[in-house]
């Protein structure tokens, strides 16, 4: 059975994007078909991770909430764009538009949020997929909480910062109303500074919720600068292996 994995945060510029994008990669990696929805729809980036620009991306999650193609026709393979995924596990992407027209008609006139509920299931019959990810708009909007009720898993992300700690609360809170099956946390952006073991413990009691990972801040990443995924170019970086852990828990 296919698993559902709404990654948020209740703020931007966590690293919520990276970190789909990593977890993603490495479940399918290990030979699963894994598909990633960016539902940013107002604020769209995920793409730039696997080399889309506006260039070279000619459809979008925008096509199909505007009845022009069936959400399967959004999609696409980037195994082939990953070397370490081609012969091994299949990827697929459907990014958000990112011309100024159609986030603008976005912000204007809305969109029906329930097609996104069809949407990822027919997502998941059309392409076969072990996982789906669903890459969230910060904060809790209509879409957010339509994402976070169909989940099997919430993967929440959040820095060690008190604003992150305080809003993250209330997505906790509304969770687990919504009765979320499982929700795990993951600390990123943490200074090498701190004793790592004693955060998660921290945060784990604030929450009552398991801390999958804590993911130091990275030099390294900052210097990518969202020109690829980092636990494909750096599999053997201490950052990579933590990635690696959260994986294997959401599979387990």
């Amino acid at each position: 059975m296919s698993k559902i994995i709404s990654v948020h945060s209740y703020r931007g510029g966590t690293g919520k994007s990276n970190t789909t994008a990593n977890l993603a990669s490495i479940i399918a990696r290990d030979g699963n078909r894994v598909g990633i929805v960016d539902t940013d729809i107002q604020s769209p980036g995920i793409h730039v991770l696997f080399g889309f620009s506006e260039s070279n991306m000619d459809r979008s999650l925008n096509d199909y909430l505007w009845g022009r193609c069936p959400i399967a026709e959004t999609a696409y393979n980037v195994s082939s764009l990953l070397p370490k995924l081609a012969n091994n596990g299949n990827l697929f992407l459907v990014p958000s538009s990112i011309k100024a027209g159609e986030i603008a008609r976005v912000l204007r006139e809305g969109y029906d949020v329930g097609l996104l509920t069809d949407g990822f299931q027919e997502l998941i019959d059309a392409l076969n997929l072990d996982y789906l990810f669903i890459d969230t708009h910060p904060g809790l909007n209509e879409e957010t909480l339509l994402s976070i009720t169909i989940s099997d898993i919430l993967l929440l992300i959040l820095r060690p910062d008190q604003q992150d700690f305080q809003g993250t609360a209330v997505t906790v809170d509304v969770a687990r109303k919504l009765e979320v099956p499982r929700i795990l946390m993951t600390i990123n952006k943490a200074p090498e500074s701190l004793d790592f073991e004693d955060l998660k413990q921290q945060v784990e009691s604030i929450y009552n919720i398991p801390v999958g990972g804590v993911l130091p801040h990275s030099e390294k990443m900052m210097l990518l600068a969202s020109k690829g995924v980092f636990a494909l170019q750096f599999p053997n970086d201490p950052l990579t292996k933590v990635v690696e852990g959260i994986a294997k828990q959401i599979i387990g």
